[in-house]
C-alpha cells in the first residue's frame, strides 16, 4: 500500500473483550463464500464478478475469489461527537472510497461533568451504528476496524457501551489508546503535508482530546519524534467552560480561559519541542478535524462545504488566528447563520478555535496544512498494508512448497 505502517508500541487500552488495543478487524463482515443474488445486485458495478463454470481449484477460480476476497475494507471511527465509517477498495498504492457515513452524535455530551455516558447519547450513536453495520453487511466488507476514542476511555461505562455495541449490532469496537489514535490519524494524513526540509506538527483536534505530533519527515511514513494528547476536544472544554452567557465582552473572557486551559495542558509538549521550532521559516504544520476543515471554509469564502476545495489547502496561519478571533466574539447565534458552520458547529467551533490557537502559539507556523482525512484513512491504509503482507507471506509459502514438492 501506500503506507506502511509504524508499529503501535503502546498497548495499555483494552477493549470490552479485554482484547490489546491494535486489534485488527471485526470478523463479523468477512465476506461470506457465497452471496446472495440480492446481495450482488447490491455491489457497485465494478465489482469482481465470481467466475462460474471453472473447475473447482482452477488457477482461474483462484485469482477471482481472491479478488472477491479483498474487493472492501472499512474503518469505522467512533468520536466524542462524530460516528464515522468509510468503505473503500484498493487501487494500486491508493484506495478509492465506495460508501461514506458520517453523523453527529455527541457521543460525549455531558461527560465531563458526570464522568459516564449518558442514555441519550448512547442512544444517538446506536443509532448511527445500526446503519454503519447495515452498510458494512451490504457491502460485504472483507476487513474492517472499528475504534473509539476518547469517549469511551473516559467513560466509567464506557466498556459496558462497547459491549452493548457488539451485542446489538455486531460491531467490535476496539478502544484505542491516545498514542495509537495520533499514530492513525498521522497516518491517514501526513501526505498533504507541504514539502520541506524542516520539521512538523500534526495535528488532530477531537470532540473529547486533541493529539498533537512532532515528526521528521522523510520515506513513505515520518519517523514520530515526540507526542502528547490532551483532554481538550470541542465537546469537552465546551461543556467545562459552560455554556456562552452574555455580551461580546463575556464571550471573549470565556474564550481566553478556554486558551488558558489548553495552552497549560499543552505547557510540557511545548518546551519540549521548542528547540525545533526556533526557524519559523522551515517549520510547518498541518491539521486534521472538523475546526480546521470549517475554517478553512471561511477562508475561501465557501456558501457550503466543499471537500475538494478544503483538503490539501495551505492557508496563511493569521487568516486562521483572524477567523478565530472573529468568531469567538459573536453569539451563537450569529455564528450559525454563517456559511459552513450551521447550528451543529455553532456551539463547538469557539472551542475548536480556542484549540488552534493555542497550537499556534506553541508552533508558529506561517501556513497551516488543512486535511479532511485521518483516523480512518490511518485504518484504511493500515488494513490493507497488513492484509498486502500476509498475502505476500502465504504466496512465498506456497512458492517454495511448490519447488519443494
Amino acid at each position: 500500500m501506500a503506507d506502511t505502517p509504524p508499529p503501535d508500541t503502546n498497548k495499555g487500552a483494552r477493549n470490552a473483550r479485554g482484547a490489546t488495543s491494535g486489534k485488527v478487524a471485526d470478523f463479523r463482515y468477512k465476506r461470506p463464500q457465497r452471496a446472495k443474488t440480492s446481495d450482488r445486485q447490491r455491489q457497485p458495478r465494478n465489482a469482481p464478478e465470481t467466475v462460474s463454470g471453472s473447475p473447482a481449484g482452477s488457477k482461474q477460480q483462484e485469482v477471482a475469489r481472491r479478488g472477491q476476497a479483498k474487493q472492501a475494507y472499512a474503518a469505522l471511527d467512533l468520536g466524542t461527537n462524530n460516528c464515522r465509517l468509510l468503505i473503500a477498495r484498493p487501487t494500486g498504492e491508493n484506495f478509492t472510497v465506495i460508501d461514506a457515513f458520517s453523523r453527529v452524535v455527541k457521543l460525549g455530551e455531558g461527560l465531563a461533568m458526570s464522568g459516564r455516558l449518558s442514555d441519550a447519547a448512547m442512544d444517538r450513536a446506536m443509532s448511527a451504528l445500526n446503519i454503519c453495520a447495515d452498510k458494512l453487511r451490504r457491502r460485504n466488507v472483507h476487513l474492517a476496524r472499528s475504534v473509539a476514542t476518547e469517549a469511551c476511555r473516559r467513560a466509567s461505562n464506557g466498556e459496558e457501551f462497547i459491549a452493548r455495541v457488539q451485542r446489538e449490532t455486531g460491531i467490535v469496537l476496539d478502544i484505542i489508546t491516545a498514542q495509537e489514535e495520533a499514530r492513525l490519524a498521522v497516518l491517514g494524513c501526513h501526505i498533504l503535508l507541504e514539502q520541506g526540509p524542516g520539521p512538523a506538527v500534526i495535528f488532530d483536534i477531537g470532540g473529547g482530546s486533541t493529539e498533537l505530533v512532532l515528526i521528521e519527515p522523510g520515506g513513505k511514513v515520518p519517523h514520530i519524534i515526540d507526542w502528547q494528547s490532551v483532554p481538550w476536544g470541542v465537546v469537552s472544554l465546551t461543556d467545562t467552560v459552560g455554556t456562552e452567557e452574555g455580551d461580546e465582552h463575556s464571550r471573549l473572557t470565556r474564550y481566553r480561559e478556554m486558551c488558558r486551559l489548553v495552552s497549560d495542558s499543552f505547557a510540557p509538549f511545548a518546551e519540549r519541542i521548542a528547540e525545533h521550532g526556533q526557524d519559523r521559516d522551515s517549520i510547518r504544520l498541518l491539521g486534521t478535524s472538523g475546526t480546521v476543515t470549517t475554517l478553512a471554509s471561511l477562508h475561501l469564502k465557501l456558501p457550503q462545504y466543499d471537500r475538494r476545495a478544503v483538503d490539501g489547502l495551505i492557508v496563511p496561519a493569521h487568516s486562521m488566528r483572524d477567523i478565530s478571533t472573529r468568531l469567538s466574539g459573536m453569539s451563537r447565534r450569529e455564528r450559525a447563520q454563517l456559511p459552513c458552520i450551521g447550528d451543529d458547529r455553532s456551539n463547538l467551533v469557539v472551542a475548536g478555535c480556542a484549540i488552534l490557537e493555542s497550537i499556534l502559539d506553541i508552533w508558529p507556523a506561517q501556513k497551516l496544512g488543512v486535511a479532511d482525512r485521518g483516523i480512518r484513512e490511518g485504518i484504511l491504509r493500515s488494513l490493507m498494508a497488513a492484509d498486502m503482507e500476509g498475502e505476500n507471506s502465504r504466496r512465498a509459502v506456497r512458492e517454495l512448497r511448490g519447488k519443494n514438492g
